[in-house]
């Protein structure tokens, strides 16, 4: 506060005067008294303190607002304390100052308005005050409304994260290269889809950990709008730090719903990393055969519809072991079509730290060398078949802790068809396994059976497995095949319908 005119003996000297001015100096007094600025300053003949909480502010809603106090001061150089309040604020906002009592704290807006903070310094000489204001607004969303045509870069206008920077108002191609900077929003209408065209689209959307990209629906909800269909088969695709979700309203491809589709005519591909595939009503990733997951690591998938992905045996092994699968939803599973392993190198499935299985959803044929590590599991669909052919072969580790298993997708007896090996290569193996539930329908020559080892000169050695609930025989060793000779003895069965081991001779 301003210092008090009539009790402070050494700035005034009281004397007789004539009322025409005497009555003009209690005007002036009385003036002075009543106007002033912003601060208030309590006076010590010794010192003066003086607050200064720095110059007023318009910002958006989201950005982080630096409060400046440093231009404060006391007359004879002494420290100061600091405390800043938040004297205004709009109704429904919920911020708080970080460093309330630093010369420069700061905060984020969370909503439009006015937000006025007072600023009290205090020290030896006496305290002082100070307010500024910060004018909080938001910019208001672009709209797409029509194909790119060419090279496009997009930028974070919004800086609130919940809010969009554009609006796909229908469904668009990206026909010539595409960046999305870090901590872009895009928000697509209704039944909106976005097309990256083969030949001469691409799509580049890297955002960081704290700035992530964001695909969305306008409205936050589960099949809101259809998803993004990659034909390109550039290898600048790339997706890292970002978000899709809200997709799979309407089939991406044939029947499938999916937020993001891979074409495999085209051989579109891309490399993802550190993305979150969430909310989707189908499923987060689709990969037809033919398209290429150029690389792929630490990306999450959660409370999609049906599985987080699903795609061909050629890009499994690309799927890395950081990645999750298994946060809630329709089936916490990594799905393969109807395909197989190919090719002139073996080819690893290492499997994942969350142990989430992998799912075979139809014939699946291993026409090269196959390895799967300790704790890999594989479950079967309905009447689905793993065939070893004479090009390839099985190899199946595990460890006494760590077995390698092979089932049926709902865990039931004879619910899958069954391994068969018609492969003559010395490492064909299974040991530390279990295989279970096999046996649905015959597997060869009229047989049911988990394990079947079938043509002349084929091989497999059987170890230290457990098999069980077969719908027929638990191994079946045809004519001209063969097994370890301790096959009967060096493995567990159990609940197998017919004989345990069968061998013709």
């Amino acid at each position: 506060m301003k210092p008090n005119i009539f009790t402070s003996p050494n700035l005034f000297t009281f004397t007789f005067i004539n009322p025409v001015k005497g009555l003009l100096a209690v005007l002036i007094a009385s003036l002075l008294f009543m106007t002033g600025c912003k601060k208030e300053t309590d006076v010590n003949p010794a010192g003066t303190l003086t607050a200064n909480a720095g110059p007023d502010q318009s910002v958006q809603v989201g950005q982080t607002v630096t409060l400046d106090g440093s231009a404060s001061n006391d007359s004879q150089g002494k420290p100061l304390s600091y405390q800043w309040t938040l004297l205004r604020k709009p109704a429904k906002s919920t911020v708080t100052l970080t460093g309330a009592t630093s010369f420069k704290p700061t905060f984020k807006p969370d909503e439009v308005g006015e937000y006025e903070a007072e600023l009290t310094i205090t020290g030896t000489n006496g305290k002082s005050t100070d307010k500024v204001l910060i004018a909080a607004s938001v910019a208001e969303p672009l709209a797409i409304s029509a194909n790119i045509t060419v090279k496009t870069n997009l930028v974070d206008r919004v800086l609130n994260p919940d809010l969009p920077d554009y609006i796909v108002t229908k469904n668009i191609d990206v026909q010539h290269e595409l960046t999305i900077n870090p901590g872009v929003v895009i928000a697509f209408e209704r039944d909106v889809r976005m097309n990256v065209i083969d030949g001469s689209g691409l799509l580049i959307a890297k955002g960081t950990a704290d700035n992530r990209i964001k695909f969305v629906g306008v409205q936050k909800t589960k099949g809101f709008w259809v998803g993004i269909t990659l034909y390109s088969g550039s290898n600048a695709n790339v997706m890292d730090y970002v978000d899709i979700m809200h997709a799979g309203s309407r089939t991406i491809y044939s029947t499938t719903k999916s937020a993001l589709f891979l074409s495999g005519g085209s051989k579109a591909q891309i490399a993802l990393k550190n993305c979150l595939f969430s909310q989707n009503d189908g499923y987060g990733i689709y990969v037809y055969d033919g398209g290429l997951l150029r690389e792929f690591a630490q990306n999450a998938f959660t409370s999609n519809t049906e599985a987080g992905i699903l795609l061909d045996a050629a890009n499994v092994a690309k799927l890395d072991a950081a990645s999750t699968f298994t946060g809630g939803n329709g089936r916490n599973v990594v799905e393969v079509t109807p395909s197989g392993i190919k090719g002139s190198s073996e080819v690893v499935w290492a499997g994942f730290n969350d142990k989430t299985p992998y799912r075979i959803s139809g014939d699946f044929t291993v026409n090269s060398g196959w390895k799967l590590n300790p704790g890999v599991t594989l479950e079967m669909n309905r009447d689905a078949v793993i065939r070893i052919n004479t090009e390839g072969y099985l190899s199946a580790k595990g460890t006494a802790s760590q077995k390698i298993t092979f089932t049926g997708a709902d865990r039931t007896a004879a619910y899958w068809k069954g391994l068969i090996c018609y492969s003559q290569d010395a490492k064909n193996q299974l040991e530390n396994a279990e295989v279970s539930n096999g046996g649905s329908t015959a597997i060869v020559s009229g047989k049911k059976a988990n394990i079947a080892i079938y043509g002349t000169k084929a091989v497999m050695a059987i170890k230290n497995t457990r098999i069980s609930g077969s719908g027929g025989y638990g191994v079946y060793v045809a004519y001209g095949a063969s097994a370890n000779t301790d096959v009967t003895s060096a493995n567990t069965y159990e609940a197998n319908s017919q004989t345990n081991v069968l061998i013709e001779k």
